[in-house]
């Protein structure tokens, strides 16, 4: 009879513990419900890397001020016979630098849009998201004389409504696996490694070329060098996007 009183003490220790601990999982989501968003395949998503066995990588470039950087990474780019790349302008920028944007264009490399105002589109109404993809439609397919329909969301910031908009408005919101981190000027030597040891088949690759990057142009023609030297082809965003069905990841309602 002892035995007996022992064993289910046991079990409903067992039960106790199970309870806990479902408790608790269920405060962790309830706690982290403001910043974490259920991902569906039926929804929009954000582009962050293509799946192929091919060695392609896509080199980006966002573009948001200054006419100092550009052309020193477009000179680069056609010093190593780089034909196929991608760059994200903003509206304020292209209308700005008509001249740059002739160059890119003419290189023949993809222009993709980098918004309007330069915020974090996540916070702001449904209303001004939209207004701020369609200025920024307007004033870019002005000035490359065609309609752009890849975007990259200043600060690389999105939740689940604006990947919805920007799907209405036909555009494909594009993130990035491998970030060099030009952006922090953290060192010639810094960029070149972190993209190296990065990269791999299907990659997009985050880069800059607006006037607060100092050592992007001096980093890119090994990076360039390197990547040749190990088999990679360089692609467009689009041209990567056409080898295979695009990588999604859950969608997070916070700056990414």
């Amino acid at each position: 009879m002892n035995y007996f009183y022992v064993l289910n003490g046991k079990k409903i220790k067992q039960y106790l513990t199970i309870f806990v601990a479902v408790i608790f999982a269920a405060g962790i989501i309830y706690a982290e419900k403001g910043n974490i968003s259920v991902f569906s395949q039926n929804e929009p998503a954000a582009i962050y890397s293509i799946p192929t066995e091919k060695k392609l990588i896509a080199l980006t470039f966002d573009i948001s001020w200054g006419d100092k950087r550009a052309e020193p990474i477009l000179n680069v780019l056609k010093e190593k016979g780089v034909t196929n790349a991608t760059f994200f302008i903003s509206s304020p920028w292209a209308k700005g630098n008509p001249e740059i944007v002739k160059k890119i264009k003419e290189a023949g490399f993809e222009i993709g849009s980098h918004g309007h105002k330069h915020t974090n589109y996540s916070g702001l109404s449904d209303e001004e998201i939209r207004k701020q993809i369609q200025t920024a439609h307007q004033i870019i397919s002005e000035a490359i004389g065609q309609e752009p329909n890849l975007i990259r969301m200043p600060n690389g910031d999105f939740d689940k409504r604006v990947l919805k908009i920007a799907d209405e408005l036909k555009y494909k919101v594009i993130q990035w696996d491998t970030d060099s981190l030009d952006w922090k000027n953290i060192g010639t030597d810094n960029i070149v490694n972190r993209v190296l040891d990065k990269a791999h088949p299907g990659d997009i690759v985050l880069m800059h070329a607006s006037d607060s990057v100092k050592q992007t142009h001096e980093a890119l023609p090994v990076i360039i060098d390197r990547l040749k030297a190990d088999g990679y082809q360089f692609v467009t965003v689009t041209q990567l996007m056409e080898q295979a069905q695009v990588s999604k990841q859950p969608v997070e309602d916070k700056t990414t």
